[in-house]
């Protein structure tokens, strides 16, 4: 055989070993931004998928849900927010449910350790609180401390939501004593009462401080950042539509919920 003949042989075999050994990789879906478990939200996704989770996230997974259904007319997406406590309770309860995102561990955790109620929940995002005044912040809040004030009335979230226990921990760390005018079952109650200019001041999420545009004034508080929640969300065992609990879960994770996420302002892990 002569030499360029040899060349040629070589060629065709390493060409055809190649192939052997080569692993077609699947088409990506279309439309498939999100990473995670389950089905890709490319993929046809029919039926009703619902989602219970935090408050605070309310924005987020109403403009999350109205894209999936723009991508699957034949999908809806029934986004159900409220205090995490009570909709682990709800789901303990045997509510049915597709996906649920909790603003803490511990409440999450209530249910994952509660029976094969939910699938391993993975880190969402983080978030912290901040003073949240109305806008012509009448009683001139500036500081956490300004909430013991006599003449202030304040609101807060319940100390069973995760919002509630983030501000004890604050107030506590700040050795600040606030008697409540009113104790919310959720962060967005908590909003409203400061929107309406029924209290004087809230503790809040800074997500939702600024969710709120100019009807509030949010105020950083010094070691905010050392009482930081973290939301975890998990497709539940007994969910009705599994296949699009995953594809939900897949799209919160992956590159089109980080950057609804971030424009939120939560922190990303």
């Amino acid at each position: 055989m002569t030499a360029p003949l040899r060349r040629a042989a070589v060629v065709l075999l390493v060409l055809a070993l190649a192939a052997c050994g080569a692993r077609a990789e699947p088409d990506a879906a279309p439309g498939a931004t999100g990473t995670g478990p389950g089905t890709p939200i490319g993929e046809e996704l029919t039926g009703t998928v619902t989602v219970l989770a935090a408050a605070s996230l309310t924005d987020v997974l109403t403009e999350l849900a109205t894209r999936v259904e723009q991508q699957h007319p034949s999908l809806e997406v029934r986004v159900s927010t409220g205090g995490s406590a009570s909709l682990a309770q709800q789901v303990l309860a045997g509510v049915p449910a597709d996906v649920l995102v909790t603003a803490d561990r511990a409440t999450m955790a209530t249910v994952t350790h509660a029976g094969a109620h939910a699938a391993e929940p993975a880190l969402l995002a983080h978030n912290a609180l901040e003073l949240a005044v109305p806008a012509d912040n009448p009683a001139g809040i500036r500081s956490l401390a300004d909430l013991a004030r006599d003449d202030v009335t304040v609101a807060l979230c319940a100390p069973q939501v995760p919002c509630g226990a983030a501000s004890a921990v604050l107030l506590a760390n700040a050795g600040v004593t606030v008697t409540p005018a009113t104790l919310e079952k959720d962060v967005r109650a908590v909003l409203t009462k400061v929107r309406l200019g029924e209290v004087d001041a809230g503790l809040v999420y800074r997500t939702d401080a600024a969710a709120a545009g100019d009807d509030v004034v949010g105020l950083p508080v010094p070691g905010a950042d050392d009482v930081v929640n973290d939301y975890l969300v998990a497709p539940l065992a007994d969910a009705p539509n599994p296949a699009a609990a995953d594809a939900f879960v897949a799209l919160l994770l992956g590159e089109q919920g980080r950057e609804a996420l971030d424009t939120a302002g939560f922190g990303l892990p």
